[in-house]
């Protein structure tokens, strides 16, 4: 099994100026390895598919890797000796993320997911540096852990770390509020464990919304919190004060440290509020069902701004982390049809986003509208079909429907 704690830095004067220092220097050498990948590309990329017999085409150049960049380190230290004060694995893993943001950005990573055009890091926007190499037992002593080249940090221990488990790495994180350490833990005693097949009996389903932030098939639902509504009047008032400071001076600095307070603090609210409803969730020891929702174009429209502060992303992200280690399911429907037909029957009852009652004309059947697409959602985790009666209504008048897009959903 494999953890990640996070703890909370007491720094020393001296160690603060050496992590800043040490985070300056990686982002220079992200920035210049990026920049090789670059140039690569520009020069060896060519739209031409055909040439004559008699052409001069231009030398192709080797294509940087992480390995000839790695070798190409020790010029870097030759070159520049400030280099030499970072451990040699921290900035083997600056190169190793230049691979990871280049290659995701020109073919995708294994799903086939391509990101955008990575950019080059300004000045403070490099925040973490990693110390890949597993950390020693008797380089922990109580409080404190001792990391390469800097010595000994203390830590600010909320909770006991785990009996039996060892320490792989160490990330130093530096924050607005201060630095934090976060410890990747591994203990390979631990069974993993094999989940149950779902059933009705266990196993929740849960519709996501922005009325409320879910309602599961009992009816129950958790009340949607807004931290960023209710942040809001404030961060505008912190922003037009920004606007008005002069750049470059230090006035300008403090009200932009006053801004990242805010924007940090609404952000560890809606993760702690996440944390907890999954908790509460999967505290019943059932497997949880949800809509595989297209968040990216939900958030395109006009409800941009409440999906944004809702934070399903993230939330389902936790949810399935916790649900693999505590041996449940998170299981992912397809969305189509799970409002738009009825829980009882499977008559297909069509309503737009303003509709939030589902009155069944077949069977009868009144609940709310996310109750009733809570009910599908778990059918459909456990192999269950909710639109009998569409599909036969259909075959009968020979009529075939377009799937409802997700925003009908």
């Amino acid at each position: 099994m494999r953890l990640a704690y996070q703890y909370r830095l007491r720094l020393t004067t001296q160690q603060k100026t050496t992590i800043d220092r040490w985070l300056e220097l990686c982002r220079r050498q992200y920035n210049y390895r990026l920049a090789e990948r670059f140039n690569w590309y520009e020069k060896n990329r060519c739209d031409v598919n055909a040439c004559p017999l008699v052409c001069h085409l231009p030398e192709l150049k080797d294509r940087p890797d992480f390995y000839s960049q790695k070798r190409d380190l020790v010029n870097s230290k030759k070159l520049f000796p400030e280099y030499k004060e970072l451990p040699s694995h921290t900035l083997q893993d600056v190169i190793a993320r230049v691979e990871k943001a280049f290659d995701r950005w020109l073919s995708g990573d294994s799903n086939g997911r391509r990101n955008g055009k990575p950019r080059f890091k300004g000045q403070g926007r490099f925040r973490s540096i990693a110390f890949p190499d597993p950390v020693k037992p008797e380089h922990i002593d109580g409080r404190f852990i001792q990391l390469p080249k800097i010595g000994k940090l203390k830590m600010i221990l909320h909770r006991p770390m785990p009996d039996g488990f060892k320490v792989k790495t160490a990330a130093i994180i530096k924050k607005v509020d201060g630095y934090y350490i976060t410890l990747s833990l591994q203990d390979l005693s631990v069974p993993v464990l094999t989940p149950d097949v779902p059933t009705l009996e266990n196993t929740i389903g849960i519709d996501m919304g922005l009325k409320a932030f879910l309602v599961d098939d009992s009816g129950k639902d958790e009340p949607i919190p807004q931290h960023y509504r209710k942040a809001e009047k404030r961060l505008k008032r912190l922003q037009r004060s920004l606007s008005r400071k002069k750049k470059g001076s230090s006035r300008r600095k403090k009200a932009i440290k006053r801004v990242s307070k805010a924007h940090l603090k609404v952000s560890n609210q809606r993760k702690d509020f996440h944390y907890k409803t999954a908790k509460k969730l999967l505290s019943q020891g059932k497997h949880v069902a949800h809509e595989k929702l297209n968040i990216k174009g939900i958030a395109r429209g006009r409800l941009a701004k409440s999906t944004h502060d809702a934070g399903w992303g993230q939330f389902l992200q936790i949810l399935s982390i916790k649900a693999e280690r505590a041996g449940l399911m998170a299981i992912a429907v397809n969305p189509s049809g799970t409002s738009q037909n009825c829980s009882g029957c499977g008559t297909k009852v069509p309503k737009t986003l303003k509709d939030r009652l589902h009155a069944c004309p077949k069977c009868e059947l009144t609940i709310d509208r996310d109750h009733n697409a809570a009910i599908n959602i778990k059918h459909l985790a456990v192999g269950h079909s909710v639109n009998k009666a569409q599909v036969t209504s259909d075959a009968v008048a020979g009529v075939t429907e377009k799937p409802t897009s997700y925003t009908d959903a």
